[in-house]
């Protein structure tokens, strides 16, 4: 059975494929998507993924598994290409912030300004507790191109591949694909060393110290978290 084989008229790679710049990453880039799957004994026609962003180490992970399994493996990642603002999260309209937090693609733009691009879902509701802003902002995407302000761009090149294994897990029926953006890779020496240099922010270490109970959560599981939010915006895992 072929990778990309259609087996209804309808369905969101179909769609996908009506768009030149899928069609060109599917060209260039599905034997590779393929073998990365297959190491991991993953098909594209039974597939979830998750991805995880560490802001300060400018780097995106993406995660897979097959529908049945609930443990997730990291199958690639990738520098991400420049960045905006400085640690902490995104509170409002014009701030340069990249958002901080659990996330999920809500939209999928085939014909973008920044070649392909996933959007999404910021701001969630613990920005929207946590911020005290008229206007928090939005269009947040993962994209191609190396320039941003408040995204994540990780050049033409490599957003076809984010891109096209994000299109094949949708098509797969996963409706709100994960997307855990942290400040920094969260180790308990990384957040004393950070604590310390804004322990002015008591905001911004008690948010942190919220964040690294889901980033313990899922490093020793890699599975993706069952998340709450409770009435004053801190996340409950």
């Amino acid at each position: 059975m072929l990778l990309f084989a259609i087996t209804q008229p309808n369905d969101f790679l179909a769609e996908q494929k009506k768009f030149i710049r899928v069609r060109t990453a599917i060209e260039e880039k599905q034997s590779f998507i393929e073998e990365k799957l297959k190491e991991h004994k993953i098909t594209s026609d039974n597939l979830n993924i998750l991805i995880v962003a560490y802001k300060e180490d400018d780097l995106l992970d993406v995660y897979a598994k097959t529908i049945q399994e609930t443990t997730y493996k990291k199958i690639l990642s990738y520098n991400i290409c420049s960045r905006s603002g400085q640690p902490g999260p995104k509170r409002k309209q014009g701030d340069g912030q990249v958002p901080e937090g659990f996330y999920h693609i809500n939209r999928f733009n085939p014909t973008s300004s920044f070649y392909l691009s996933l959007g999404i879902n910021y701001p969630n509701l613990a920005d929207k507790r946590k911020s005290n802003s008229s206007n928090l902002g939005g269009d947040i995407f993962i994209h191609g191109s190396c320039v941003t302000i408040g995204c994540l761009p990780m050049t033409d090149n490599y957003i076809k591949e984010i891109y096209l294994i994000s299109v094949l897990a949708k098509n797969c029926g996963q409706s709100k694909i994960p997307v855990y953006i942290f400040p920094f890779k969260m180790s308990d020496q990384n957040l004393t060393t950070y604590c310390a240099k804004y322990k002015e922010n008591k905001g911004l270490i008690s948010f942190w110290n919220n964040l690294k109970t889901g980033y313990d959560k899922f490093i020793k599981t890699q599975k993706e978290l069952a998340i709450g939010v409770n009435e004053n915006g801190d996340y409950i895992y």
